[in-house]
């Protein structure tokens, strides 16, 4: 019976995400910011009270929530794990998510949002070398650990490791990425991590987008701390780390 109940959510869900004017509005959630209903009525191109109607099915399986404020109304993705399950559905789709402005796909690939974390080229390259590094440790499929080293670079950033393992959610973990078809960090470490680039002026984010730009600067403290040299084109090119933690693994 309870194989039974997974089942029939699974496919209500499912069912749910499918609707054209549903999927539209869940991904352009997807940035982390909170819309009000006739914002996401524009953005599905539907009605007022169509879009109304769809935003109270996908409250009530639990892919959206209401923020309210006085007279207003606002709704955003229920959490993360909404916006990792659509980026794997992309994955599986091969299809580029939608945007509001079509005319940025190549902005989006190379850096852009996954609800409160960094998403795209940059993000998994990112992913890749802290791996390699040994900064960030796999403990099974699903979930990484920072090691010493790990922690001493986040430290570093003003990023308070401790307090982030406290929190109600995963620290951090593998997110699919589905312009890259490969993962990038997400939970909450994934989530500290584009704060601070955002907050040092590292990348600077779209207010209409998910898209995120990399600066001058942020391509020079990148390069500095995690050892990877970024042009303007986004061309990744690898370089020997001018900023490496101590007793931290440097790839031969």
């Amino acid at each position: 019976m309870h194989a039974e109940h997974q089942d029939i959510g699974v496919s209500q869900v499912a069912a749910a995400i499918a609707e054209p004017a549903r999927t539209k509005i869940l991904c352009s959630l997807m940035d982390g910011h909170a819309r009000t209903s006739t914002e996401l009525a524009a953005i599905a191109e539907v009605s007022a009270s169509t879009a109304s109607a769809h935003l109270s099915k996908l409250k009530d399986l639990a892919l959206v929530r209401l923020h309210v404020q006085g007279r207003h109304r606002y709704y955003s993705l229920a959490d993360p794990r909404v916006a990792q399950a659509l980026e794997a559905l992309m994955v599986i789709g091969q299809n580029a998510a939608p945007t509001f402005k079509p005319h940025t796909p190549d902005r989006l690939q190379f850096a852009r949002t996954c609800y409160d974390h960094m998403a795209g080229t940059l993000a998994v390259l990112l992913h890749d070398r802290m791996l390699e590094a040994g900064w960030l440790v796999a403990t099974d499929e699903q979930a990484y650990r920072l090691s010493d080293s790990g922690e001493a670079l986040f430290e570093g950033l003003g990023i308070e490791v401790q307090d982030l393992s406290t929190l109600r959610r995963k620290f951090a973990c593998p997110c699919l990425d589905w312009s890259m078809r490969r993962p990038h960090l997400g939970g909450s470490l994934g989530a500290a991590l584009l704060q601070t680039a955002l907050k040092r002026k590292w990348l600077t984010q779209d207010l209409d987008s998910r898209a995120l730009a990399l600066t001058a600067l942020g391509r020079r403290e990148i390069g500095a701390r995690f050892g990877v040299e970024l042009p303007v084109e986004g061309q990744v090119k690898r370089s020997q780390p001018a900023v490496v933690p101590t007793g931290s693994r440097v790839p031969l």
